[in-house]
């Protein structure tokens, strides 16, 4: 059976439609969450900074495209699949930030810091957000692959994907209007 450019044309919208994207993304960055407390939690794996906040842009992204779910309306979900490109784009960041850290020697590595709950305690805020996003010592170590990638290119993986999607959808949603 031969596809029509208008059958095509039908599923590709269905496959780009906001509600069905952002469901697939809200359920992968929930499940993406998930993996990374069991890799904490049960596995013992302690998360470094630049880990923390991947899981927090994650966290956000989940959260945009639930509530671009639950508006149902085309208008909307334009708008949360760009903020949702946005956070994408924070976190690929975050992500090549932290295999740049993994690729250093030992030695070129920034030093390694106290715990979180102690710099919360002693330093101001904003060191401790600088910190936070330059990665620290404890950064550079590989601790889990999978396929030959680490967290964090699995991390970036997932966020270019998530920031291809939302612009797919956002040139779908164009050509729609």
């Amino acid at each position: 059976m031969l596809l029509d450019k208008t059958s095509l044309r039908s599923n590709y919208n269905k496959f780009l439609s906001p509600i069905w994207l952002h469901s697939l993304i809200a359920s992968s960055s929930l499940l993406l969450l998930v993996a990374a407390f069991y890799l904490e939690y049960v596995e013992g794996l302690e998360p470094c900074p630049l880990c923390m906040l991947q899981r927090i842009v994650f966290f956000f992204v989940a959260i945009l495209c639930l509530v671009s779910v639950l508006k149902r309306s085309s208008n909307c979900s334009k708008k949360y699949a760009y903020g949702i490109i946005a956070l994408a784009i924070i976190g690929a960041c975050l992500s090549v930030r932290h295999l740049y850290l993994q690729s250093l020697p030992y030695e070129e590595l920034p030093p390694c810091l106290p715990g979180l709950t102690y710099m919360i305690d002693t330093f101001p805020l904003l060191d401790i957000m600088q910190a936070m996003v330059m990665g620290t010592g404890e950064c550079g170590d590989i601790l889990w692959t999978f396929l030959g990638l680490s967290i964090p290119g699995w991390t970036l993986v997932a966020f270019v994907s998530i920031a291809i999607g939302n612009i797919l959808l956002v040139i779908n949603l164009k050509s729609l209007m």
